[in-house]
């Protein structure tokens, strides 16, 4: 399991004029079983998401194709971390 930090490098305009582009990157990695979970940093200079997959290159490599990342408006961070323990109510806590 990993954590993945998203830093911005970009203000905030630039980085919302390509909101659209990366919400379609998190859609589809949401789909295909990668990201967990996901939302901004307060205050909002990036963002994180909880993913899964085989190795930190893996998540690397995806998180290099973020729009945000693409075009240099973020940089990222990856944490890998094994999970030992969870709530059992994980969904009624995290509803937004």
């Amino acid at each position: 399991m990993f954590v993945v930090e998203l830093i911005y490098k970009a203000d905030l305009e630039e980085i919302d004029a390509r909101m659209r582009a990366h919400m379609a990157f998190l859609k589809k990695h949401y789909a295909e079983g990668r990201f967990l979970i996901s939302g901004r940093k307060i205050p909002r200079d990036g963002g994180i998401i909880l993913a899964l997959g085989k190795s930190s290159d893996e998540i690397e490599a995806i998180m290099r194709e973020d729009p945000f990342c693409k075009h240099g408006l973020a940089e990222f961070r990856v944490i890998e971390f094994r999970a030992s323990q969870r709530a059992d109510d994980i969904p009624k806590r995290v509803e937004s």
